[in-house]
């Protein structure tokens, strides 16, 4: 069985966790109907995608 031969140091450990962090979510303006979606997906308010309505939604 494998059995690391010295103790990992906190900056080594704190260097390979570096990339494990959460990024915030992004979110553009619908050209359509104004409310806040993110990019390259369905607007769920209004059922508009790439200028064109997808799903009719109804209010």
């Amino acid at each position: 069985m494998a059995v690391p031969k010295r103790k990992t140091s906190p900056s080594k450990r704190n260097m390979r966790r570096s990339h494990d962090a959460l990024a915030p979510q992004a979110f553009q303006e619908c050209p359509n109907c104004g409310e806040l979606k993110r990019p390259h997906n369905l607007c769920t308010a209004c059922g508009h995608y790439n200028g064109r309505e997808i799903v009719s939604v109804e209010a």
